[in-house]
């Protein structure tokens, strides 16, 4: 995903283990889509999809939100314009393009499917850069107006976040066709509602970043946050004791416990996600293109409902449910940056279908 942004002068210096952090969690989101789409696993026939579904995306709107900061920024109008019309070129363009190839590719009648793909929330997958889109439409224009006061735009966002799990009490919250509010759902706004607080708390971290970091050194935080995220996700995959108007508790909770405890993992471990190892240098690489690897990856994932059979049929482990979708994933991968960089030999499609000038 294309989150790094840039100052009116110069380019943000990278910050390594932040790259690798990023390309760690591009290879779960793979993975997730392997075992999902490849493998045909519903998420209670898998051993890890439950897991891993609580903090992939999670993670990756916290980087965003991360990376989306710069204190050097002085903020205009033109900066402003500039700012709004790449995102729109960035996230958008990209995404048609790559969507309608994919459904070119998957359906026979592909006009037909082309319309009613895109008339969901998830849009075979292509969801994501749009939702970044509005998040990042939100946060400029909030940073642009107000300067300062992220912390209520947090607050109001994780209210808003918690609404979407309550449907009795916000019925648009399942707003399906037909509906007053079912463009809520249709323009995949729902799921921008439902991240975007992982985004600004990432925001946050960066704008306080000494400050987290001696927070994230203290010798309690680990502790507790392990804690957390083990009853909040039991809670939330297995035991079920929070019900009705309490039910999203636990997942929100689990959420934000898990992703901070990768996050204080990678910075802890930084030397070893740096470029002088051979794994840091891979991470750092696949996190530099997560753009090209996410539009792309939906077209190599490889059908192999056989596994699916076999893991619904016979007993297995998170282990082995985890590594051989991680495993299949870097193929994957693999397939996606050869593609990339073949298409950015082209400067003309490495603009438009990447982003990158």
């Amino acid at each position: 995903m294309h989150v790094v942004m840039e100052n009116t002068i110069h380019k943000k210096p990278r910050i390594g283990w932040i790259d690798a952090l990023r390309g760690f969690t591009m290879i779960l989101v793979v993975a997730f889509h392997v075992c999902q789409d490849g493998f045909g696993l519903q998420a209670q026939q898998s051993s890890s999809m439950p897991l891993l579904k609580l903090f992939r995306m999670p993670l990756f709107f916290f980087i965003s939100g991360f990376l989306a900061y710069s204190a050097s920024r002085q903020w205009s109008l033109p900066v402003l314009g500039s700012l709004l019309l790449k995102k729109l070129r960035v996230q958008v363009v990209p995404t048609l393009v790559f969507f309608t190839v994919f459904i070119m590719l998957m359906y026979h009648d592909w006009t037909t499917a082309w319309w009613q793909s895109w008339d969901t929330e998830t849009k075979a997958g292509y969801w994501f850069t749009l939702a970044l889109l509005y998040m990042f439409l939100v946060y400029y224009l909030f940073e642009y107006i107000f300067r300062r006061g992220i912390t209520v735009l947090f607050v109001v966002s994780l209210a808003i976040c918690v609404s979407c799990y309550m449907p009795a009490w916000f019925p648009w919250a399942l707003g399906y066709k037909g509906e007053p509010c079912d463009w809520i759902i249709r323009s995949s706004l729902r799921m921008s509602m439902v991240y975007f607080p992982f985004f600004l708390l990432g925001n946050i971290v960066h704008r306080h970043w000494q400050r987290a970091q001696q927070l994230m050194d203290s010798r309690w935080l680990m502790p507790m946050l392990v804690i957390v995220a083990f009853v909040s996700a039991f809670d939330y995959m297995k035991w079920h004791y929070l019900r009705l108007a309490w039910h999203s508790l636990p997942l929100i909770t689990a959420r934000f416990s898990l992703l901070l405890i990768v996050l204080m993992s990678f910075r802890h471990y930084q030397t070893f996600f740096s470029e002088a190892t051979r794994v840091g240098r891979a991470l750092q690489y696949i996190g530099r293109r997560t753009l090209d690897i996410y539009l792309l990856h939906f077209l190599f994932v490889p059908r192999l409902p056989e596994v699916g059979a076999y893991f619904s049929t016979h007993p297995h482990t998170f282990i082995a449910d985890f590594t051989l979708a991680v495993i299949v994933s870097i193929v994957v991968i693999g397939f996606c940056l050869v593609t990339s960089n073949v298409l950015r030999v082209s400067p003309f499609l490495k603009k438009w279908l990447f982003g990158r000038s």
